[in-house]
């Protein structure tokens, strides 16, 4: 009798091999000193909103994760002109907690966003203003020490 032998290793997913252009931000990453501190400097931006999405508050987490919505409109940041480093950057900041996919946005353009697939998520939605008040300067700081390691392609550790 022979046995097979297989690896159920998981094979690493590259998930800007889909060749994402332009980023819908909702949560941390609409605030200058996030991005300033893991980028080094604001992407060209604008307003935007995905209907059918909300930002949700993630329970035991400072920041939200974009989940569907019958009645909500997630309000954001279109991301314009992110090189492809700040793109490997940011994907490995959001590891792979988060999904990348593509949504709609109210303009009935396509942007991409990181979606958040798990549980752990709340009623209501993530207050951006509360974090503004509360946690930004800390969050900020936190992400310009995981900078360094992110550019050099490490996976993110606090």
């Amino acid at each position: 009798m022979t046995h097979t032998i297989t690896s159920h290793c998981p094979v690493p997913r590259d998930r800007l091999s889909q060749g994402p252009d332009v980023l819908f931000c909702y949560g941390t990453l609409q605030f200058d000193a996030v991005l300033k501190a893991l980028l080094r400097r604001v992407p060209a931006r604008a307003p935007a909103s995905a209907p059918g999405w909300r930002p949700a508050a993630l329970e035991g987490r400072l920041y939200p994760g974009l989940v569907v919505s019958a009645t909500g409109t997630a309000r954001g940041m279109l991301l314009t002109d992110l090189s492809n480093e700040e793109w490997r950057i940011l994907d490995a900041f959001e590891d792979d907690s988060y999904e990348l996919r593509e949504v709609t946005l109210s303009t009935g353009d396509r942007g991409w966003a990181y979606i958040w697939p798990d549980g752990d998520v709340r009623p209501e939605n993530w207050d951006a203003a509360e974090f503004k008040a509360l946690h930004l300067s800390e969050y900020a700081a936190r992400c310009a020490r995981l900078a360094s390691g992110l550019a050099a392609g490490l996976p993110k550790s606090d």
